[in-house]
């Protein structure tokens, strides 16, 4: 696999069973305190068949980034952690192009998704506590309200962080690779004195600065 050609091992965290149970065990948390112990068959089976969904959502989306940067789908997660952490650069210029080509996928879908993603997380937040306060459930409404405005206001910080971090993990690698990064150069890149490839930010669309 691409991931040990690499030198890196998939994590356990990143396979379809840890997500699933990740997901269960979110999904059986929040619905039990809200709940109570007493609905508990009907929330495993709910939580089964949300956590069946989102584990295919995940290896599905996985899938199709892999096969659009011309990687495969383990090495996905782990390209995403150092993103996001704007951590270590690969060594394999390969690689350094394969992950300015996700960088690019995620940027694409921000710009394409943020002006419905945020509206309807924020309907589905707080509409359902409301739903609950019009259910008589006080306690559950001002509990859903508190996670709802935590929840959504540290997914505005993530996600600003996250695009930060990926304009800047390409800067990195433009200063670092040679020639069209995460193009299809018609010419190899030219080599300098020291054996490296030549060249700096060619290849790089103005506007995905």
């Amino acid at each position: 696999m691409a991931s040990q050609r690499h030198g890196q091992v998939q994590r356990w965290q990143d396979r379809w069973w840890a997500v699933a149970l990740l997901v269960l065990v979110v999904w059986a948390g929040i619905r039990l305190a809200f709940d109570g112990w007493s609905g508990w068959p009907g929330i495993l089976a709910g939580g089964l068949v949300y956590a069946g969904f989102m584990t295919w959502y995940v290896m599905r989306r996985r899938r199709r980034d892999a096969r659009a940067v011309g990687t495969e789908a383990a090495r996905v997660p782990e390209l995403e952690r150092r993103i996001a952490r704007n951590g270590e650069l690969p060594e394999d210029p390969a690689e350094q192009a394969v992950m300015v080509r996700l960088i690019r996928r995620r940027e694409e879908k921000l710009r394409r998704n943020q002006w419905w993603a945020f509206p309807l997380l924020g309907l589905i937040l707080f509409g359902t506590p409301l739903l609950w306060f019009a259910a008589g459930n006080v306690a559950a409404g001002v509990w859903g309200l508190a996670f709802g405005a935590a929840f959504l206001g540290w997914m505005a910080w993530f996600n600003r962080r996250f695009v930060r971090r990926m304009a800047g993990m390409r800067r990195r690698i433009e200063g670092v690779g040679g020639g069209p990064v995460g193009g299809r150069p018609t010419a190899g890149p030219a080599i300098g004195s020291t054996g490296r490839p030549a060249g700096g930010a060619e290849g790089f669309p103005h506007g995905a600065r």
